[in-house]
């Protein structure tokens, strides 16, 4: 039966989840709930539009008032897309390091890019967002603070995952955490819901933030004051940023996290790789990362558990980064030859 919507912000969420047949380990069901299935490609849609009709309803945010943020990309994707639908001019900050497909896809739905210096990271980027936004009088969104964030995943995510597997098994939850929202809304369901479940969460191998148990320095208002000394720089972007968001440092003080998994960048490529080539499941490098730590989860696992990852974007937003080097646009000597193996419509390489 065919169905209709108001308007593009009415298909953010509902996400599928999808068994892993081919790389899932013997005696494990796998499954992954695919978040390129949102609108704009991202999990953080969800953000995006819990966070800006929670500021319509408070007052916060003003009829035409400009939105900031600063962001890795997916943030500021997913507010392109809702700031479009609703009216509001949007400026997003963000690292000069990130892909530029990115800034592309923001700037093709409106919104301004403030680039800022690679070596300022991620809290260079907020810091340029708050400073904007104190100047202009714009509302500032505070992803990575705003509690906003994991309320909408508590309503959506959390729920829809808690459906999908109602009165079947499920052991293991896997993510990484970016601001948190993800993490502290769904973990806080499954753990009053479903409190057999463990919640894994995934970090760099060379940015264990988490992992090093050191505190990350705040101003008073939660964001970071400087960036946290674990931090190194890493290809799963919007993955891990420089600090510890308050969003999932909060998470970590609520006890809702069972067990920590490291990955590496090469390890997130490769499974990337293997889900495109292997599952026909298109995502991005931080998505990878998820499931190689998944994977981790599944070998130590019992036989028979069940382990569900979320896959937190698409692979198309990754085409400029180290992801797709290895990929060529022009012919190969393979495909060369396989053209040349029937006399017509050959196409010579260029020279």
């Amino acid at each position: 039966m065919g169905k209709t919507y108001a308007n593009i912000l009415k298909t953010v969420g509902n996400t599928p989840v999808v068994r892993i047949n081919k790389l899932a380990p013997e005696g494990i069901n796998l499954f992954v709930k695919i978040e390129a299935f949102n609108p704009l490609g991202s999990v953080k849609d969800r953000l995006a539009l819990g966070i800006i009709e929670d500021a319509e309803k408070s007052g916060a945010l003003k009829p035409g008032q400009t939105v900031i943020e600063g962001s890795s990309g997916n943030t500021g994707i997913g507010l392109a897309m809702v700031c479009a639908q609703k009216g509001y001019p949007l400026v997003v900050t963000m690292a000069e390091s990130f892909s530029v497909e990115r800034r592309r896809l923001m700037r093709f739905l409106g919104a301004k890019v403030i680039l800022t210096p690679a070596t300022a990271k991620g809290t260079g980027m907020v810091d340029k967002a708050a400073e904007l936004a104190e100047a202009n009088g714009w509302f500032l969104t505070r992803q990575f603070e705003n509690q906003a964030n994991p309320d909408m995943h508590a309503r959506t995510t959390a729920q829809e995952i808690i459906a999908d597997f109602e009165g079947e098994a499920l052991d293991y939850w896997v993510t990484g955490y970016g601001t948190g929202g993800t993490l502290q809304g769904v973990a806080r369901v499954l753990s009053e819901k479903r409190p057999e479940t463990k919640v894994v969460v995934c970090e760099p191998e060379d940015a264990q933030l988490l992992g090093s148990g050191k505190p990350q320095e705040r101003q008073d208002n939660g964001a970071p004051a400087a960036s946290h000394e674990a931090f190194k720089p890493h290809p799963m972007q919007g993955w891990t940023p420089d600090f510890i968001p308050k969003i999932t440092g909060d998470a970590v003080d609520m006890g809702l996290i069972d067990q920590l998994v490291t990955v590496t960048g090469a390890e997130a490529m490769q499974c990337s790789r293997d889900l495109a080539q292997k599952e026909g499941i298109l995502v991005g490098t931080s998505s990878g990362g998820t499931f190689a730590g998944a994977l981790k989860v599944c070998r130590s696992a019992p036989a028979g558990s069940t382990v569900l990852c979320m896959l937190p974007d698409t692979g198309e937003r990754y085409l400029s980064t180290p992801l797709f080097a290895d990929i060529p646009a022009d012919m190969s000597d393979e495909e060369v030859e396989i053209s040349r193996s029937t006399p017509n419509y050959h196409l010579e390489p260029a020279a």
